[in-house]
């Protein structure tokens, strides 16, 4: 059995899951009161969605592994600050928890995901055999 080729930033499952997990926020956020229009609505919004725009990034950045694992380092921090927005939302009553819950457990998915390709970061880089 062999296994595909990965072409596209947009063909890993960290990022289809993490994109999705963004969509659904900016979803359920809709429903946040006005007030929180440029703080919690915002942050969470930004934060959900700079995880996928790293990982795109670490994906082009494939040649110099360094870069790459600090753009997957970006990622992973985003995930955790998008948990902790999370949080505050269940908290302030604005999201049901259990919904809050399924986030909160897709993120430690996606956390997981990029740990390991954080630890296995040579089997992702593009090398130049000549």
């Amino acid at each position: 059995m062999t296994r595909e080729v990965i072409k596209t930033h947009k063909e890993l499952e960290v990022y289809k899951m993490a994109f999705d997990a963004a969509m659904k926020i900016f979803e359920v956020s809709k429903k946040f009161p006005v007030e929180e229009r440029y703080s919690l609505t915002d942050q969470v919004r930004r934060s959900s969605r700079s995880v996928c725009a790293n990982l795109a990034e670490a994906w082009r950045k494939r040649m110099y592994e360094a870069a790459f694992v600090a753009k997957l380092s970006d990622c992973s921090a985003e995930a955790a600050e998008t948990q902790t927005w999370i949080e505050f939302a269940v908290k302030c009553n604005y999201l049901d928890a259990e919904v809050g819950r399924e986030i909160y457990k897709t993120y430690n998915s996606i956390l997981a995901m990029l740990v390991s390709m954080i630890y296995n970061s040579d089997k992702w880089l593009i090398t130049n055999n000549k």
